[in-house]
């Protein structure tokens, strides 16, 4: 079986490439594709390379996520969000190719206080949520074989995240600050990945939207307490209101999502997000 990774360059595609060098998917024959070795806003270009294989499915990893850069880089991010996501739908559909598209849960607005369901509404606040629900529904109106997984607060040992970041300033300073009133689920990029696998091994034709993320809540606040409790780096931290910390975009206050759907159509076992987090972190200390 054939699987084209777009995006392969960023967190979610290296943690596949990791599963493929681990030799976890022998099974499996991948096809790793960067943003520049394919643009996915390039139609003709996206039309080709899967005209050129017989990809039985195309994991699109290729996203514009910057979500403070957004509000300003608008054509960009709906270039790559919504144009992008067309094109392969478009040309997912001429090859007959099922496509798997990652999504947010910033395409809520995070009124609610119960955890989204896929039903629930979609009113996002910021312009990057908007480019991925966008991206969403060009998916939906143009290719029927479809799974759009919403996902949350990613981070791996790989690229740019918060787990990441939140170590690398544990280690320059003594004190910091993060938010403790936005509130939602961390997740593992390793443990979505092998999601997206067990779907595609499965051979399902349950497509549509899941929401996937690991199991627990947590603020920004409570995810870095963990991380360096469990990096046992000491720095002194303090929780603080997102008003006495501005960004650009806003951000939901609540985006916890209900994972009843997947865990029932795919027979999961979902991990602790603080679980998971161990895995991380001790990964990312090799990696170093």
């Amino acid at each position: 079986m054939k699987i084209l990774v777009t995006g392969a360059s960023g967190q979610l595609g290296n943690t596949f490439k990791s599963l493929v060098e681990n030799k976890q998917v022998e099974d499996l024959n991948f096809v790793f594709k960067s943003s520049q070795e394919l643009d996915i806003t390039d139609f003709e270009a996206v039309r080709q390379e899967l005209l050129s294989d017989n990809y039985a499915y195309c994991i699109n990893c290729a996203g514009y996520t910057n979500v403070d850069q957004a509000e300003t880089e608008k054509d960009l991010a709906y270039k790559v969000n919504v144009t992008g996501s067309r094109n392969l739908a478009l040309n997912c559909n001429e090859s007959k190719t099922v496509l798997v598209h990652i999504s947010t849960d910033f395409v809520f607005d995070g009124f609610l206080n119960t955890p989204y369901v896929e039903e629930d509404i979609a009113r996002p606040i910021g312009f990057y949520g908007d480019t991925k629900y966008k991206g969403e529904r060009a998916i939906i109106n143009n290719l029927e074989e479809h799974f759009i997984i919403r996902t949350s607060w990613l981070y791996s040992e790989f690229g740019h995240n918060f787990m990441k970041t939140m170590v690398r300033l544990g280690n320059e300073k003594d004190e910091l600050s993060v938010v403790y009133d936005q509130i939602g689920t961390p997740t593992y990029a390793l443990d979505l990945a092998l999601v997206v696998l067990h779907i595609i091994k499965a051979h399902s034709i349950d497509y549509g939207v899941y929401h996937y993320s690991n199991e627990g809540v947590a603020s920004w606040y409570d995810f870095a307490k963990a991380i360096f409790e469990i990096h046992k780096i000491p720095v002194e931290l303090s929780p603080i209101l997102s008003e006495a910390y501005p960004t650009p975009a806003e951000r939901p206050k609540f985006s916890v999502l209900d994972k009843s759907k997947i865990k029932n159509a795919f027979h999961l076992d979902i991990p602790h997000w603080r679980d998971s987090l161990k895995v991380a972190l001790a990964k990312e200390a090799l990696i170093k």
